[in-house]
């Protein structure tokens, strides 16, 4: 995560998100307020889509149980593949 100061990013405001990629999140300080984050709209959509996934236990609990049949070697393809 880059940090800059709210002057900073004032000054040029479009070299802070021309540096930017998919991935990145530009958190900007302020002195009197709170600090606010800038992120690229994929990873914004990213993270609300995996909060979706996580919100249900059972969901969540399907998804930890995938990934450790993964990691452990337990998966098939698919024919659709």
């Amino acid at each position: 995560m880059k940090i800059v100061s709210f002057t900073e990013a004032n000054k040029d405001f479009k070299s802070v998100l021309d540096t930017m990629n998919d991935a990145d999140i530009v958190c900007i300080k302020r002195q009197n307020s709170d600090d606010a984050v800038v992120m690229s709209l994929n990873y914004y959509n990213s993270l609300i889509e995996t909060l979706y996934l996580l919100k249900s236990p059972e969901n969540s609990a399907h998804l930890a149980k995938s990934i450790a049949q993964y990691r452990a070697g337990e998966v098939k393809l698919s024919s659709i593949l």
